[in-house]
């Protein structure tokens, strides 16, 4: 995790690191919702590891090509140049086709 606990977040903010080389689109605000495939008690077992504050310098090498970074004097936080994830999904369509063309 990039943000520490109780940090506002909004669309497109960047907030962890994700194992797989493709962009996971989440909402951390909710809960998870409960089915009748999970127990209530299965949610426990899960930890976050602590935060990992990262120095401009760091943040520049791990920001990606559709990535910016935003510095106020008080944070450092990386987000996605296209905020919404519905306009990503079309600029990444367009992007598709002008390539195929």
């Amino acid at each position: 995790m990039f943000v520490p606990v109780a940090t506002e977040v909004y669309e497109g903010m960047i907030v962890g690191e994700n194992p797989r080389p493709q962009d996971m689109d989440m909402n951390v605000v909710k809960a998870k919702k409960q089915t009748n495939m999970r127990s209530a008690g299965a949610d426990h077992a899960q930890h976050l590891d602590a935060e990992k504050t990262m120095s401009l310098e760091e943040a520049l090498e791990f920001i990606m090509d559709d990535e910016c970074l935003e510095v106020t004097p008080n944070f450092v936080r990386i987000r996605k140049t296209i905020l919404s994830q519905q306009q990503r999904g079309r600029a990444k369509g367009v992007k598709k086709q002008a390539v195929e063309a």
